[in-house]
């Protein structure tokens, strides 16, 4: 399905490059921003693998509601003053210089829904201990895929099969769709490919 939260355009996603190494530090990044910038609800926030000759690590793109919820957090993201962040909002850039031009492609790529793992998006806080198929699919996510048993006729996995989210749930844009991969898990129930690394960062953020 595709919700009407999710928001594309480059003029209501922030790249932010803050320095993070790992996909956890972009985690709790992602947490940060948001207590911070005061983040509305439909807010997506997604980490990305950054490769580049200079840079080794992670950054995060924030996916507003609109274009003037954009401007709203990327004024709130200015006052922040923190030198070792840069942030792009379209052709627009703030902070480090070097960080800035990380972040321009992140925002890119999230506002066309080419990738990004979503850390923060609508539903998210209910995706906790065991769920159905059907109540995952009620959140932002648009899609599940499970790994090594291809969909037949289309169709995913029975809606009331349980998923075991072990409380770390993080769905990737992958083809314009928000695409949740699971695994076959014990007594016929399916659980989240990528496992919490240590525990689950949201367990720091409660």
């Amino acid at each position: 399905m595709t919700a009407p939260h999710h928001v594309s355009g480059v003029h209501s996603v922030i790249g932010v490059d803050a320095g993070t190494a790992s996909l956890r530090e972009a985690d709790h990044l992602a947490h940060r921003l948001r207590e911070r910038l005061g983040l509305p609800t439909g807010t997506v926030v997604c980490t990305h693998l950054i490769r580049t000759d200079d840079r080794r690590g992670t950054a995060v793109s924030l996916a507003l509601p609109d274009a003037g919820a954009a401007e709203a957090a990327w004024q709130r993201l200015a006052d922040l003053a923190d030198p070792g962040l840069g942030a792009a909002l379209g052709e627009r850039a703030y902070g480090s210089e070097h960080a800035a031009r990380t972040a321009a492609p992140v925002a890119a790529e999230h506002a066309d829904r080419r990738g990004g793992r979503a850390v923060l998006y609508p539903g998210a806080d209910r995706l906790t201990g065991t769920v159905t198929v059907a109540e995952v699919l009620a959140t932002a996510i648009d899609r599940i895929v499970v790994v090594g048993a291809p969909a037949v006729d289309g169709q995913g996995p029975d809606p009331a099969t349980p998923v075991v989210t072990r409380d770390h749930v993080r769905p990737e844009w992958r083809d314009g769709l928000l695409t949740l991969a699971l695994v076959p898990a014990v007594g016929g129930t399916l659980a989240p490919f990528e496992v919490p690394n240590p525990t689950p960062c949201c367990v720091d953020h409660a």
